[in-house]
């Protein structure tokens, strides 16, 4: 199967979100936890809010996160969709 047949298989952008949305939370969790880790298990979330959200930084910080799991959601189920 040719990669255009494969995005035009049906239920393929429905496989490609079924992997994109676990995918996304869990880089979202893991980046919360390496970046404020002692301030989030705490409950200090101004600094959680300071050090990942404030000034701006809430648009690189969701961005990557989107893009990334997109991504590698779109090349696996491009992988294994025969």
């Amino acid at each position: 199967m040719t990669f255009l047949e494969k995005i035009k298989a049906p239920g393929f952008w429905m496989n490609m979100l079924k992997i994109a949305v676990p995918f996304f939370i869990v880089v979202t969790l893991f980046s919360l936890i390496m970046n404020s880790g002692s301030a989030l298990f705490s409950g200090d979330f101004e600094k959680v809010n300071e050090v990942n959200f404030s000034e701006g930084k809430w648009q690189k910080f969701w961005t990557v996160k989107i893009v990334l799991s997109l991504l590698y959601a779109f090349y696996l189920t491009v992988k294994k969709t025969k």
